[in-house]
């Protein structure tokens, strides 16, 4: 809580920002309110608390979106990605808790930054590629949402690579993410993360600004392209990922 209170005026005019305009994004495409949120608010606190606060509200969000469109769920690309999920999140929680703040901090701006320029430059995967792929994907996705808070643009690449159905990519990624989410915050939960008063306290303030942003997500989700959306996310994740790196060298 004390964390909380020391806190600057910035970070109270910026942080239910952050939160509408990145649930917003996830109600669109059922991802992608972590790796907007996280570089922003890790400006001001640690990755430490803000990935399992920003964990707790994609469970709740992620549960939202995939129980509206579970009928549009690709049962068979769930089981393929979620066994090699589950080992990069319990590598990505070891790295979460025992790797260095700052270069955590620096490793997840320029994993931002990847992301960004990958978003901004490849919108529209060609072709179907092969399901082996689960393998990698899953594995990466699994740590990078474990220690980076950020597994959402890997599993939509993936998914983007085997699906064209815009619902039933924005339904699958949506159920990856409650299933990712609930073994995370067990997992932090474990490690002594999830149940601190700071992270609690900051989930029940957020909670208001990240359902706006799901409403409003959901409203205009039929409006936007998938490459109109990845473009846009893509140039949000480039100026997160460049304040956050510019700011954790100043440091």
């Amino acid at each position: 809580m004390s964390e909380l209170a020391q806190l600057p005026l910035a970070f109270w005019v910026v942080a239910p920002l952050t939160l509408v305009f990145a649930y917003t994004v996830f109600g669109m495409s059922g991802f992608g309110s972590t790796v907007i949120a996280v570089p922003i608010l890790a400006i001001w606190l640690p990755p430490t608390v803000v990935i399992p606060l920003m964990t707790l509200g994609d469970l709740v969000a992620a549960v939202t979106v995939g129980t509206a469109g579970r009928r549009q769920v690709s049962v068979p690309e769930l089981k393929r990605i979620m066994p090699f999920m589950v080992v990069g999140i319990v590598a990505g929680v070891a790295a979460l808790v025992t790797v260095p703040q700052e270069p955590l901090k620096v490793a997840l701006a320029l994993f931002t930054l990847a992301v960004g320029v990958h978003s901004i430059l490849n919108p529209s995967p060609k072709g179907t590629i092969s399901p082996w792929w689960c393998i990698p994907a899953g594995s990466a996705a699994g740590f990078c949402a474990s220690a980076f808070g950020a597994g959402g643009p890997i599993n939509v690449a993936y998914l983007a690579g085997r699906l064209r159905d815009k619902g039933e990519i924005r339904s699958t990624v949506s159920t990856i993410i409650s299933i990712s989410a609930t073994l995370r915050t067990a997992l932090y939960a474990l490690a002594g993360l999830a149940l601190k008063p700071v992270i609690l306290a900051g989930f029940a303030a957020g909670i208001p600004f990240a359902w706006l942003g799901l409403r409003l997500g959901s409203r205009i989700h039929t409006g936007f392209t998938n490459e109109q959306m990845r473009r846009a996310v893509g140039g949000i994740l480039l100026a997160s990922g460049t304040v956050l790196l510019a700011r954790t060298l100043a440091a």
